[in-house]
Formats: structure tokens, C-alpha cells, sequence
């Protein structure tokens, strides 16, 4: 079954202005912004600003503008967030969540960036 968009998703409608945000970095195909509900004390979401609800759904269908775009993005958002390991940052974690196994909650792609103290491990045990 295709992806199907809903466009009155809550990222439809921060990237029609409908909803303030606040903006880390905005570019021709990508916005970041802060979350509202941070769980590290650095918490930034990117989004694409075309109708994409999955990372795999935008690797295929985006074009190689917009992937360029997003990917350095997310780069240029570490970067000023000064958490790049490469550069004597601390460290980060990238997260996105697909569907309903991933508790994916608002059917717009999109990746946290979280940093700014010890994450743990990135999932639990798995319960038998």
C-alpha cells in the first residue's frame, strides 16, 4: 500500500505557519526546530518540508535535492549544536520513528537530535 500523507498532521501545519516553532535552522527543502517536549537537554527535530511520512518513504521518493538537503541538515544542526564527536563534542543520538511497532506518532518524517548528557542504551531488553 503507498504512503498516504495527511496533511493536517502538527509538521503540516508548523510548515504552513499555522503553529509557531522554534526555528534552529531553515533551509530550501528542511526545517529544524526545537521540541516542545525535550527529553535531553538538547532536543532538535528536522523535518522535510515535502509530504513524506517515513524515512523510507522519502529515500525513495524524495529527490536527490531534497535528500542532500535534509542529510546536511541534520549535519549542520549537530554542528552548531557543538556535539560532534569529531569535533570535541560530547556525542548525540539521531532517532525516527516508523509506524506503529516504533510508536511513531506524527506521520510527517522526522529525526530528533539529542544530546547534551549520557542517552543509555538505545533500546531495553527485549522481555520474554
Amino acid at each position: 500500500m503507498p504512503y498516504a500523507y495527511d496533511d493536517q498532521n502538527i509538521f503540516a501545519k508548523i510548515l504552513r505557519g499555522e503553529i509557531p516553532k522554534d526555528t534552529v535552522l531553515e533551509t530550501e527543502h528542511s526545517l529544524a526546530f526545537r521540541d516542545i517536549n525535550p527529553q535531553a537537554p538538547a532536543h532538535v527535530l528536522v523535518i522535510p518540508k515535502g509530504p513524506y511520512v517515513t524515512f523510507d518513504h522519502f529515500a525513495l521518493e524524495a529527490s536527490v535535492e531534497e535528500i542532500v538537503d535534509y542529510t546536511r541538515t541534520i549535519g549542520a544542526v549537530c554542528k552548531m549544536m557543538g556535539v560532534q564527536p569529531g569535533e570535541g563534542g560530547a556525542g548525540y543520538r539521531t532517532l525516527s520513528n516508523a509506524g506503529d511497532d516504533a510508536v511513531q506518532e506524527v506521520p510527517h518524517l522526522h529525526v530528533h537530535i539529542l544530546a547534551g548528557r549520557p542517552l543509555g542504551p538505545m533500546l531495553l531488553p527485549a522481555r520474554n
